[in-house]
């Protein structure tokens, strides 16, 4: 799919987490986490700590506007934080992770936030080569993160 395409089929935008087909999806990706890892290695925010202001979330809508990815941003001091990132199994392949990603890195640089960083898990390898794609590079744990097996860290300057 172009982003022409891209652009008359979907909507992307900020929206409330806490919608029923939004928390369905959120649902999906912790039931998808907590089959791939011990419950120690799952650093997920709950629908709590996505309504706080330091959140920016992204939702992506299909023509029919239908729930079919969704992301965040969490503001940190030095960097943000790319959280929750999930699209639909049967979206997958239409540009859809890459394009919330983007819209998500510019709600980082608006924020004053020129460090996006991440923490993904080592059995999601399409993530990590979606990640690495856009730039992302792997860099050591950061935040309250511990060095984990089961976790990969990157990083990524924007603007660079």
């Amino acid at each position: 799919m172009n982003s022409s395409a891209l652009a008359l089929e979907l909507s992307l935008a900020r929206e409330r987490p806490d919608q029923p087909e939004v928390l369905a999806l959120i649902h999906a990706l912790d039931t998808f986490q907590s089959q791939l890892y011990p419950a120690a290695s799952n650093h997920l925010l709950d629908i709590e700590a996505l309504l706080a202001p330091e959140v920016r979330f992204l939702v992506v809508r299909d023509a029919q506007a239908r729930v079919q990815g969704c992301g965040a941003i969490v503001l940190r001091e030095d960097c943000a934080e790319l959280k929750r990132m999930m699209v639909r199994p049967e979206a997958r392949g239409q540009g859809l992770g890459g394009a919330l990603i983007a819209a998500l890195e510019v709600e980082a640089v608006c924020a004053g936030r020129p460090l996006l960083r991440l923490e993904t898990g080592v059995r999601q390898r399409p993530a990590m080569r979606l990640y690495e794609r856009m730039g992302y590079r792997r860099c050591g744990p950061f935040g309250g993160y511990r060095a984990d097996p089961f976790s990969v860290y990157m990083e990524k300057l924007l603007g660079a």
